[in-house]
């Protein structure tokens, strides 16, 4: 039987860091294989799991006892397996699955990246452009459209599990409209829109992504009369006027990118408009390991960073922003709320 392990000593536990590599793809593997999935709540023989998911046997039993020294499915005294807590979130029905951000993670394009981060630490620049020849977004999507469309169910994911968090911290009341700039599917202006029924919302976001906003917000939803769907590119423009702007996780480009969206925003809502903020951060959170590793991504792929507290407060006052408070949403987020001066 194959558990997982804790503390091991340095020597070993260094030995098992280099090869982090061999648990992400084995990840990967289990989750583009299914079988999370195919594994119900009664344990099963790997013989069961391999007709379901249709591999060999024997070296599936090999991917499951990898992944099991990790908490990831148990193995159990009979070699029968059986879910955990963590391989749980693998499974697609699961309302915190966790699959699409495992697949985005681990993607092709990232493994032609990692073994270039010395490169990208000595000169501050991402390695995806000298790699692809192209802006880390226009290959997604002009090259790799699959790895596209894993995006934007990552992101997707992402969104419909703090949405709700996001509106339940956000008082509105005093505002008639609010717009989601780079909002994604929409959840987080859905889930505004559903707490105050009086509220005007706006999606902002790449054509791409807005042409599968969520069905509530297009026509024929239940939430169209109230909401505007506008395709377009928040780093070069905002066209959009609200009381309320939400960015939440896009600030984490190359810095120009990031100042030039703000700018877009300050621009479109003018004096006294409130802008609200919300960023993981790599210096106050409980997902430290999580955090640091997608900070370092980021760095590859568009030169981007995850934001420290002091970070995010000097992009937001050198944009012209007046911080009025910082909160958590979640043990993961934090808000940082802002008006337009004058």
């Amino acid at each position: 039987m194959t558990t997982a392990q804790s503390a091991p000593p340095p020597p070993m536990r260094l030995r098992e860091l280099v090869f982090g590599a061999a648990c992400a793809a084995a990840l990967r593997a289990s989750a583009r294989l299914g079988v999370a999935d195919a594994l119900g709540e009664a344990p099963m023989t790997v013989e069961d799991l391999a007709a379901a998911v249709k591999t060999e046997p024997k070296p599936l039993r090999r991917l499951l006892r990898a992944l099991s020294c990790y908490g990831v499915f148990a193995e159990r005294p009979d070699g029968m397996f059986a879910h955990t807590d963590m391989s749980r979130l693998l499974r697609e029905d699961d309302p915190h699955s966790l699959r699409n951000i495992a697949l985005w993670c681990t993607e092709p394009w990232t493994w032609d990246a990692w073994p270039k981060l010395d490169e990208a630490v000595r000169t501050g620049h991402n390695v995806v452009e000298d790699l692809y020849g192209k802006e880390f977004f226009t290959y997604l999507n002009e090259d790799a459209p699959e790895s596209a469309e894993v995006f934007n169910r990552a992101m997707t994911t992402s969104s419909e599990q703090s949405a709700r968090e996001v509106a339940a911290l956000l008082d509105l009341s005093g505002a008639a409209s609010v717009a989601d700039i780079g909002g994604g599917q929409g959840h987080v202006v859905a889930s505004l829109l559903d707490k105050y029924p009086a509220m005007r919302g706006t999606l902002l976001d790449l054509p791409r992504v807005v042409d599968n906003a969520v069905p509530r917000l297009r026509e024929g939803g239940d939430l169209a009369g109230r909401a505007r769907i506008v395709p377009g590119d928040v780093r070069k423009a905002v066209p959009v006027q609200a009381d309320v702007y939400v960015i939440k996780n896009i600030l984490e480009w190359d810095d120009e990118s990031t100042a030039r969206t703000l700018a877009n925003v300050i621009g479109a809502g003018g004096p006294g408009t409130r802008v609200v903020v919300i960023e993981n951060l790599v210096d106050d959170t409980p997902s430290m390991r999580f955090s640091t590793a997608m900070d370092l991504l980021l760095l590859l792929n568009v030169g981007g960073a995850k934001h420290t507290t002091e970070s995010m407060v000097s992009r937001l006052t050198d944009a012209g922003l007046v911080i009025d408070d910082i909160r958590p949403v979640n043990p993961y987020l934090h808000a940082f709320d802002c008006h337009v001066p004058g």
